[in-house]
């Protein structure tokens, strides 16, 4: 299904269907994708400005990458339009980082799907791109989805504001013609690595990868989750979200 323009919406309908998202996305990893032993789930936001994380967490002693029960790991390389790789070690403010850990497991990797409250404010979006450096630094291997188009504070792209952290690059990131939303997936290993996709309003999403070890991921079905997440939100909400005009509104400006 073509990923819809939730920029025409309220932010409280992009919210309940996020929400929702982030179930069947937690629910397609836990149905076979992930390993035996690992476990996604969807903690709950830390302040009123971020979005919920959907956390992958290994539970008893982390599983061994040649362990063949449950979800198989790919170690080939992910195919993206964009890889970047960084071998250079971040030192900075390493010392006061604690790394993220949930409550019943290690957290080893995380997806973030980008809400518009994220993006409102500088403080907001500070308190994203540093939850989303804290768990890169933490070793913490991370997916980054991110449906809304660039503002004043990434005019680039969220990507290239997170990855600037970690290498200055001469061939420094860009939208493609026609593409104004990412996908991001970072592996958090040693040589930390970012695999991106532009994508645009009316693309079908690409499973993307996410990396639960240096070097070996699995691939998330957004789009099939997607097409669920969308399948059971009501007519009169898809209208919304298709058409941009909220019902009634016509009706009450012509009395």
């Amino acid at each position: 299904m073509p990923i819809h323009d939730w920029t025409r919406v309220y932010a409280g309908l992009f919210h309940d269907f996020h929400q929702t998202w982030s179930i069947y996305i937690k629910n397609a990893l836990n149905a076979g994708l992930l390993p035996t032993g690992v476990s996604a789930l969807v903690e709950s936001k830390i302040g009123p400005m971020e979005s919920d994380v959907l956390a992958v967490d290994a539970f008893d002693e982390p599983p061994r990458k040649d362990d063949n029960r449950g979800g198989l790991l790919t170690a080939v390389p992910p195919v993206t339009k964009i890889v970047r790789k960084s071998s250079r070690e971040s030192y900075s403010e390493r010392a006061n980082r604690i790394v993220i850990k949930h409550q019943l497991g290690r957290t080893i990797a995380a997806i973030e799907i980008v809400s518009p409250g994220n993006k409102d404010s500088k403080r907001a979006f500070k308190q994203f791109v540093d939850k989303s450096l804290e768990f890169i630094r933490s070793g913490v291997h991370l997916l980054v989805i991110d449906l809304f188009p660039p503002t004043k504070r990434d005019p680039f792209g969220l990507h290239r504001v997170i990855w600037d952290e970690f290498e200055e690059e001469d061939d420094l990131f860009e939208f493609p013609p026609g593409k104004d939303r990412i996908l991001a997936s970072y592996d958090a290993g040693r040589d930390k690595a970012a695999y991106v996709e532009p994508i645009a309003v009316g693309d079908v999403l690409p499973d993307m990868p996410l990396f639960l070890f240096e070097g070996h991921y699995i691939k998330v079905p957004l789009e099939a989750t997607y097409q669920t997440t969308w399948d059971v939100l009501p007519r009169n909400l898809q209208m919304i979200v298709e058409t941009g005009v909220m019902p009634g509104i016509e009706d009450d400006n012509s009395r």
